[in-house]
Order: C-alpha cells, then structure tokens, then sequence
C-alpha cells in the first residue's frame, strides 16, 4: 500500500513540475490600449500570440495620460493608442521615457457635422470643435485648412504645435473651441461642426468612410507623421516578446481584421509602409 502511494505522490510531482515548466514557458504582456479600435484589434491579436506563448493582457483606458504613466512606471509592458507627435510631446511635458517600437495604423481624422449637415452650409461665426492637446489640435486646424475654412500662418506643418492662435486668417470668423478629445463627440448637437479623433469616433458609432463631411487627405504625410505606434519604455524596444507582438500587428491576418471590421475609419499599415522612418520632431492621439 505505502508503495502505490509513493508511486501515486511520485505521478502528482511530475506533472505539478510538467505544468509549472510549461506555465514558465508563457510570457505575459500587459499592454494598455483605447478600448476602440486599439483594444478589439488586441483581441484579434491574442489568440495568434498565444500560439507562440505569448499571453496578451489588456487593460483598456479611455484618456491619452494614464496608459503611458503605466508605461513609464512599469505597470504596462506597452501600449498601443498614440502617434508619434504626441508622444514626443507627452515625453517633453513629463519627463518620460517612452519610445515607439513601430508604426500598425492609421486613423483618418474627420470633420462631423453637428447642426450643419454640409460644410457648403456653414454660417459664418459658426462654432466649430476642435482638439485641445497639441499634436492633435494642429491635425485638425491642418484639415480645416486643407477644407478652406480657414488658413494658418506660414511654417505651420504636421510637425508644428499649434493652436488657434496660430490662425492667419479666419475669413467666416469661425469660433474655434478647444476641447477635450474624449468629449468632441458629446458637443456636436451644440456646434456647427466638430473634428475628432479617429477612436473616439469610432467609440460614438461614426465612421470617417461613411458619416465624415471630409479627412485628411490620404496621400499626404499624415499616414506615416499620424500612424498609431506600439509603444514602451525606452530600452525595452529589443523584447523578444513586443517584437512578437508587433510582427502580428502589422501581419496580413491583422490587416485584413482591420479592413473588413472598419471599412476605412482604420487603415493598416503593413510591408514598405510599417518600414518607413517615422517622424522625428520636438513636438507633439489618436
């Protein structure tokens, strides 16, 4: 009898040790990102990772500060919901050490109408709603300009900072506020029109392919100045697991996700395009 028992305890041991080596064989990553479209392309992401070992954690968080305090601090592995300019002006503002490891999409920003239905239609002093953080405040005053509405001082360029301030000439005098990102959807039944961000239009049901009165113009350097990058703490670019992650992300698979589930409110970045040197500036989501 107490030798079928040492056998049975001797069983219960290997395969406690079997599990335990196979539970060291997974890696975690913990990786914050905005809950649309960040956060369901995660999720699409999980199962190929966990394929090679990999466990993808996701946090979700709905404003552009926490998500890379947890980066910086060491609570996130990485996350996923900015651009570049943005970082690099969260970096200057606190003293953070974050670095893009590489470009997976690109948002259109759009220009949604709120008690105007067309941009023919807009009086003049209408109010229009724009983004209050640097990088992308300048995106929107950018599309307004590409839209006539109104033009910007010489030099100003997706590279600069600006604010409405940086407006050169505002012929219907438009009444330009400065919101946040998050709340641009909420105002449209108070003002003429309103530019928002790609993710939280998305988050409000709009679509720049279908319910924008206009984008940023694809050809021009906004692919690559505005693409959502995976980004972490400096020093850690090398990680064998984030470079996996990455390589999913910018895969066929997840491109072919990302088209048929955003029908042109998000654009892949996949092959030449991911390659391509992503912009370096002192300045300046989403």
């Amino acid at each position: 009898m107490k030798k079928i028992i040492a056998i049975v305890l001797a069983l219960v041991l290997a395969l406690s040790l079997g599990a335990a080596a196979l539970a060291d064989d997974t890696v975690t990553l913990k990786v914050g990102a905005s809950p649309t479209p960040h956060a369901e392309i995660l999720e699409f992401a999980k199962d190929i990772l966990a394929e090679q070992g990999i466990e993808l954690d996701i946090v979700e968080y709905t404003d552009y500060v926490q998500p890379n305090l947890a980066v910086e601090s060491g609570d996130l592995d990485a996350n996923y919901f900015q651009h570049t300019p943005y970082l690099n002006t969260f970096n200057e503002e606190n003293d953070t050490h974050l670095v893009s490891v590489g470009l997976v999409h690109y948002e259109p920003f759009g220009i949604y109408p709120g008690k105007t239905a067309s941009l023919e239609e807009l009086e003049d002093g209408a109010t229009i709603a724009i983004p209050n953080d640097g990088s992308n405040e300048t995106r929107a005053l950018l599309l307004l300009q590409q839209e006539g509405l109104l033009t910007l001082k010489e030099g100003i360029d997706a590279s600069s900072n600006a604010t409405k301030l940086d407006i050169a000439e505002n012929p219907h005098d438009f009444e330009i506020v400065e919101q946040e990102a998050a709340q641009l959807p909420l105002s449209l039944e108070d003002v003429g029109i309103a530019v928002i961000n790609g993710n939280y239009a998305l988050d409000a049901g709009l679509n720049a392919g279908t319910d924008a009165l206009a984008v940023e113009d694809a050809s021009g350097d906004g692919a690559v100045t505005y693409a959502n990058i995976l980004c972490v703490k400096e020093g850690n670019e090398d990680n064998e697991a984030i470079l996996a992650l990455l390589e999913v992300l910018q895969s066929d698979e997840v491109a072919q996700f990302i088209e048929e589930t955003y029908e042109g409110a998000v654009v892949a970045i996949t092959g030449a395009e991911a390659e391509t040197e992503e912009p370096e500036t002192e300045e300046a989501a989403a």
